[in-house]
């Protein structure tokens, strides 16, 4: 007989309302045996007590439904960014607080470099942080105007290249295509939005770039899970998956030993050409789900409709940005958007929806109730992804189209300032990430991190829709916000949901694969605002330990 391994803690959290805290969890295998009691679990058969975690706390393993295993590649570029990061080593990586900052590690990243044509690559720029202040060739030609430099913004759907990238790749004021910014003289500026433009220039990042990846770059995205205590994390936007090199890249680098279960994404619309016909795509990844297996699921689709709101490239209803900009562009046309989305639902797969502004809501809605009314389906548990702007009146037809969202709480907290002061204004920022109004209105929900265009960690998701708090201390929409219980439900339960693994993840329940979050305090037993400080341990997957290489903050580097 198989033994089972007793695990008493401080405390179980277990997001299983039936039974909603325990002392222990018994596990068989990779699955959880029962929870409840030390002496209740320890009169199964050939029960043995292991009291490792004994003075943890023991939650879920998280679950990440947006983001990207390409953010294990972007630490292979110089990081630029506002604020302090960790990397999936544990590495510090301390922001640029002023664009004089970036120039400069900029400058000490050239000095690096060995030949005069290598590129200088980095990422994390933000210059919404910086108002008034441009960054593109004419800044960048400070450090080089010789050897090309591509710095990508955070949000991954601008980026600014200098002279020598310009002249390199031919992109002067006869070139046609949307995205390529021009001053008044008509002459590009180096600035490059959304994927149309950028992929004038992505030669130069390849290898390196967001939807590039390999199997060095998988196993720190999952490392990066072991540090933050999420256990399920997402691949939301593979190219790889047409190609069968790439499906091997997957299957042979998440095996029974990774320690994580990842959900891969076909990128299907809204980023370079569609690799094929739809139907034939379609029909690939409905074969390719047979490959699946508990560590790794194929067979979702996502669709990408705009771009960033603190970039200006998203797609708003009236009365459109604050400050009065061109309404932002489209990933991908409406028409082409529809067809996709209608291949792809009437092959059974489950379709994911990059919509940061509240036109992409609605199209998303219009698409979802004609292919409903056209082709029913049960439990399609379609999503919209970021869901930023959606309104309230968006949010009820999302429940009566059994839609889900997956919630960008994250951006309360790094771009809730701009957001009220630059992009939308008070009111409309008020309704933004609109997670209290969503759960009232009976919309499933999780929340995400869209990593690296904000740090994996759900302990912070959570903080930021519990508080709402800018970075300058104000509250983003009070009533918006929601209790610690349901962020909690939300990144475990919730996102387990929209991935359509509830039945396997995201509570800890009989039969459920043992996967569990080690953390060193209760986050219902700490003040909202330090839930995202909680030191996560390391995680459990499917009976597997893995140890966090975080350090505990205030411990010694």
């Amino acid at each position: 007989m198989e033994p089972t391994t007793v695990y008493p803690a401080r405390l179980v959290r277990t997001m299983d309302p039936a039974r909603p805290t325990a002392e222990a969890v018994a596990v068989r295998g990779d699955r959880i045996r029962a929870v409840g009691t030390v002496a209740e679990l320890m009169t199964y058969p050939g029960a043995v007590l292991d009291e490792r975690y004994a003075g943890t706390v023991l939650l879920p393993g998280f679950v990440e439904a947006h983001s990207h295993a390409g953010s294990g590649n972007v630490w292979a570029n110089t990081y630029v960014g506002l604020v302090d990061r960790t990397d999936p080593d544990g590495r510090r990586w301390p922001g640029c607080r002023t664009l004089d900052e970036v120039l400069q590690r900029l400058r000490e990243a050239e000095a690096e470099l060995a030949g005069p044509d290598e590129p200088l690559l980095a990422w994390g720029l933000d210059p919404i942080y910086f108002p008034g202040q441009p960054f593109a060739a004419a800044q960048l030609d400070r450090v080089s105007a010789t050897r090309p430099i591509h710095v990508a913004h955070t949000s991954g759907h601008v980026c600014a290249v200098n002279t020598a990238v310009l002249r390199r790749f031919g992109i002067d004021a006869s070139t046609p295509v949307p995205g390529v910014v021009k001053d008044d003289a008509g002459n590009p500026t180096g600035e490059l939005q959304e994927f149309a433009a950028m992929g004038l220039v992505e030669e130069l990042t390849a290898g390196t770039g967001l939807l590039t990846i390999d199997a060095r770059a998988l196993r720190r995205f999952a490392q990066d899970g072991v540090n933050t205590g999420t256990t399920t994390l997402t691949d939301l936007g593979s190219m790889l998956l047409m190609d069968d090199d790439g499906v091997e890249l997957y299957r042979s680098t998440v095996d029974d030993g990774f320690p994580a279960r990842l959900d891969v994404f076909h990128f299907g619309a809204g980023v370079g050409p569609v690799s094929r016909p739809l139907p034939e795509a379609a029909e690939r990844l409905v074969q390719l789900r047979e490959l699946s297996t508990d560590r790794l699921r194929f067979g979702n689709v996502k669709l990408m409709l705009d771009g960033s709101i603190q970039g200006f490239t998203a797609r708003l209803l009236e009365p459109g940005y604050l400050n009065g900009e061109p309404n932002g562009i489209w990933a991908v046309s409406p028409e082409e958007f529809c067809e996709a989305f209608e291949t792809f639902h009437r092959a059974g797969l489950l379709i994911h929806v990059h919509c940061n502004g509240d036109q992409t809501t609605q199209l998303f809605l219009d698409t979802l109730e004609a292919v409903l009314t056209t082709h029913p389906r049960p439990d399609h548990r379609h999503t919209c992804t970021h869901s930023q702007l959606s309104t309230a009146a968006q949010y009820r037809r999302m429940a009566a189209l059994g839609a889900c969202a997956n919630v960008f709480a994250n951006h309360i907290w790094a771009w809730g300032d701009q957001h009220m002061d630059l992009t939308v204004g008070p009111d409309r920022a008020a309704r933004m990430n609109a997670a209290a109004t969503a759960l009232r209105l009976g919309v499933p929900i999780s929340l995400h991190s869209d990593t690296p265009v904000t740090p994996l960690g759900p302990l912070h998701a959570v903080k930021h829709a519990v508080t709402r708090l800018t970075v300058s201390g104000r509250v983003m929409g009070e009533h918006e916000r929601i209790g610690v219980q349901e962020a909690l439900e939300a990144v475990t339960i919730g996102g387990a949901y929209l991935l359509k693994r509830d039945h396997e993840v995201g509570s800890l329940e009989a039969g459920k694969f043992a996967d569990l979050a080690v953390l060193a305090e209760d986050p219902l037993a700490v003040v909202p605002e330090e839930i995202g400080g909680i030191h996560v341990l390391g995680t459990v997957v499917g009976g597997d330990h893995h140890a966090s290489v975080v350090p505990a903050p205030g411990s010694a580097p």
